[in-house]
């Protein structure tokens, strides 16, 4: 079976994304958000058959666990009433798919953040997304503002009451900035690198696994520049008295394959242990186009495994059963599916 991590609605209906221009709109002008408009169950057919499931079909995938779009959380934008409104709907929308096609998705959430607000909104959307909808994770943004970082680390106490519901629930989080509305970071081709490589920095600093053992997050996009400054962060490990990498993070930290080329997905699988290796492509995401050297989509990364020189064996287990060890919800899901 093949596990794809880390998905995302890109190609909602168009009426979901004016809703949210009308949304911020009125909260510019204070007045009450518009109610939401209604979507047939063939408009969200249509925007998802013609695009992931036809790709999913293409490539050869089985299932995809997926989220709203990451680039359009806009948590720098509005107040917390704003996040929860948006959050809910787009958390709605992404049921509704998994309701459609059910052997194809599973849902992960979008949490209502804003910039200084406590997390009270994140849990109670989180408790009801996994609750009564059945969704496996969450994603978080460690940048709520929006490139400009006016956050506390994510070892910070502030972040705790959330990961102790996550722990809690068992499911995981996918660390996932969204949209930069910082002019020096171009959000999928800088804020995005300097979030992953960020956060895996914060959590070497700190000691956040000794307060939650089991606590459990995916670093998306190969990990940022992790891997391939791995000596670096295990030179820094050291000059900070932590212990070595493998006890003190990779237990509970885990990268993703959305790594758009084969030296780059050859350096992860050859620096990075197998165990923390998910599949993931991020299809149809931040890059859409064909690769002019090979002929194929740049985000179509199962070719990159499967040419990858590492045994069937690890290749399976970045395919599917480690996502399964992530997502123990999921892993549930499936055992009750005969899988």
């Amino acid at each position: 079976m093949i596990i794809d991590c880390h998905g995302h609605y890109t190609t909602a209906p168009e009426a979901h994304s004016l809703w949210r221009e009308q949304q911020l709109s009125a909260y510019r002008d204070g007045k009450p958000s518009p109610v939401y408009p209604e979507i047939s169950d063939d408009e969200i057919i249509e925007s998802v058959e013609l695009n992931q499931l036809r790709l999913i079909e293409e490539r050869g995938l089985d299932l995809t666990v997926f989220s709203p779009r990451a680039s359009a959380m806009g948590h720098h934008e509005g107040d917390q009433q704003i996040s929860k409104e948006w959050s809910i709907a787009c958390n709605n929308l992404v049921k509704r798919v998994v309701d459609l096609f059910p052997k194809s998705f599973v849902g992960v959430c979008q949490l209502p953040q804003s910039p200084g607000a406590n997390l009270g909104e994140s849990i109670q959307e989180l408790e009801r997304c996994v609750n009564e909808f059945g969704f496996v994770g969450c994603n978080l943004n460690p940048d709520p503002s929006g490139g400009l970082w006016q956050t506390f680390p994510l070892t910070d106490k502030y972040w705790y009451p959330l990961y102790e519901k996550m722990v809690e629930l068992d499911v995981p989080a996918m660390i996932h900035v969204s949209a930069s509305c910082n002019p020096n970071f171009h959000a999928t081709g800088a804020h995005y690198m300097n979030a992953d490589t960020t956060a895996f920095m914060q959590l070497l600093q700190g000691d956040l696994f000794s307060d939650f053992p089991t606590l459990r997050f995916i670093i998306p996009h190969g990990g940022g520049a992790v891997p391939y400054h791995w000596g670096r962060y295990r030179g820094l490990a050291d000059m900070l008295s932590k212990p070595d990498l493998n006890d003190h993070l990779m237990k509970n930290v885990f990268f993703d394959t959305c790594v758009y080329h084969q030296p780059g997905v050859d350096l992860l699988v050859d620096v990075i242990p197998n165990k923390n290796i998910l599949f993931g492509s991020e299809m149809i995401g931040a890059v859409r186009g064909i690769d002019p050297t090979t002929g194929h989509y740049f985000d179509d990364t199962k070719r990159y495994i499967a040419a990858a020189k590492i045994s069937r064996e690890s290749k399976m287990n970045i395919y599917e059963s480690n996502t399964r060890a992530v997502f123990p919800r999921l892993h549930q899901l499936l055992i009750d599916r005969g899988l």
